[in-house]
């Protein structure tokens, strides 16, 4: 799983054979939405928080009557965030209950995987903060959609904070920065964005992987004691995180001078892990929400009637808002479908991609959904599968988190050449031709 590139090489496996459903409805009319999540296995401690926070938001529209009167059937399928398992598990429910609307990967290795199967099959695939960051090129991936954020958008808007933190981005130069990732598609990905920062700053960047699932940190962080870096950039996931500040605890390298990302920046990172004080994540939005509208919102109408999909004490931390997020982009692209398509019908992936491509969630809309609190508007088009995309930073206090930032913006001078050449590069190493403006209109 590890050893997944951008060459798109999936391995066989087998079957999976782990998987959950509705309860099914009686009504004719569902927008069936597939969901590949990982609730065992290594990294479970994220995966499952984020998977109940897809299936309460689903279960709270049916409870509203559904998509203008079209209720949502989903079904879950493990795939315990390995890539062969994922493409098992896209294959097994593209078809199913009258065919997928959209399918959002929850994986890095499982986008690289998926891209070209999904624009083959017309299904759209979505990866809110995460997935291939050059597919929000949308004149070149038609079917693929990072609304709201990439990685590359998470690593920028991390050495932002980093030089926030120094006092401004020319206080980064002559600085060491030490890249501390999984050594997956995943972590992989913050590399050309800090390159590109390092070669304009002026910073010395050292990239060290940690192998997959990361509990085994000696050598690493040797080497961090050795390099003495002014800042650790943590891209872990699961059990990587919170080793990694253990072992910093045990180096006595200062936890203020760690920032992760938000796959590094959930609650079961740093609970219960001794000197995690100080540790910092920039979260692509939502960060944590325990006292937001849409979170209460959940408690009323779901948990206090025991129909929850979690723990009660879950609903609001950071990764399971991002699930909620993520099944928010799922419903509101079916929505705007409709609004061309046919009000209150079941949309195919083909409307449904039209709808994500046509996104306009402004501040209206966001109050509507209870999240403005947590949120900032998001809008795509044709040429910009992403949208804006806002971060805030986030300091771990020993009980809770603080915001320790305002909302951070990636900046275009970075990312734009950066998406260009990549796009370039998909196009002609597939040679491709870019969309015409008329395929933009259907």
């Amino acid at each position: 799983m590890m050893k997944t590139t951008r060459a798109l090489i999936v391995a066989s496996a087998a079957l999976v054979l782990a998987t959950t459903t509705t309860a099914g409805f009686a009504q004719a009319k569902e927008q069936f939405f597939p969901l590949l999540t990982f609730r065992t296995g290594p990294y479970a401690p994220s995966g499952a928080p984020w998977a109940n926070g897809f299936v309460d938001y689903f279960k709270l529209v049916n409870a509203k009557g559904g998509i203008n009167g079209v209720r949502v059937a989903w079904e879950e399928c493990e795939t315990g965030y390995a890539t062969d398992r994922g493409v098992e598990c896209y294959e097994r429910l593209k078809g199913k209950n009258g065919g997928a609307t959209v399918f959002q990967t929850m994986s890095t290795g499982i986008t690289f995987a998926l891209t070209e199967r999904g624009a083959a099959d017309g299904i759209p695939i979505l990866t809110p903060a995460y997935g291939l960051s050059e597919s929000a090129d949308g004149e070149v991936f038609k079917w693929s959609f990072p609304i709201a954020g990439s990685h590359w958008a998470s690593a920028d808007t991390q050495i932002q904070f980093v030089g926030h933190k120094l006092g401004g981005m020319d206080k980064l130069k002559g600085k060491k920065i030490t890249l501390l990732y999984h050594d997956s598609p995943y972590g992989k990905e913050a590399i050309p964005v800090l390159t590109a920062r390092a070669k304009q700053h002026g910073f010395e960047l050292t990239n060290i992987p940690v192998p997959h699932p990361g509990v085994d940190q000696k050598a690493p962080w040797l080497q961090i004691r050795q390099g003495r870096p002014d800042y650790v950039l943590l891209w872990g996931w699961g059990v990587m995180n919170s080793t990694a500040l253990k072992e910093a605890h045990a180096t006595g390298f200062p936890r203020n001078r760690i920032v992760g990302v938000w796959p590094s920046g959930s609650d079961s990172d740093v609970k219960g892990v001794a000197g995690a004080e100080g540790y910092s994540a920039v979260l692509i939005l939502p960060g944590p929400g325990f006292d937001s509208k849409i979170a209460k919102e959940v408690l009323a109408t779901l948990h206090a009637k025991n129909e929850g999909a979690g723990p009660k004490d879950e609903v609001g931390s950071a990764l399971y808002m991002r699930g909620l997020m993520n099944a928010m982009f799922a419903v509101e692209g079916v929505r705007r479908a409709q609004e061309k398509f046919g009000k209150g019908q079941v949309m195919t992936a083909a409307q449904a991609r039209w709808g994500y491509e046509n996104l306009d969630i402004d501040q209206k809309r966001l109050r509507e959904l209870g999240l403005d609190d947590v949120m900032r508007p998001v809008a795509t088009s044709c040429k910009d599968h992403m949208g804006p995309s806002s971060a805030r930073a986030y300091t771990w206090n020993g009980k809770t988190w603080d915001v320790s930032s305002d909302w951070l913006q990636a900046d275009p001078a970075i990312m734009n050449p950066l998406l260009k050449a990549a796009a370039d590069k998909y196009v002609a190493d597939k040679k491709l031709t870019r969309r015409a403006a008329a395929d933009c209109e259907s």
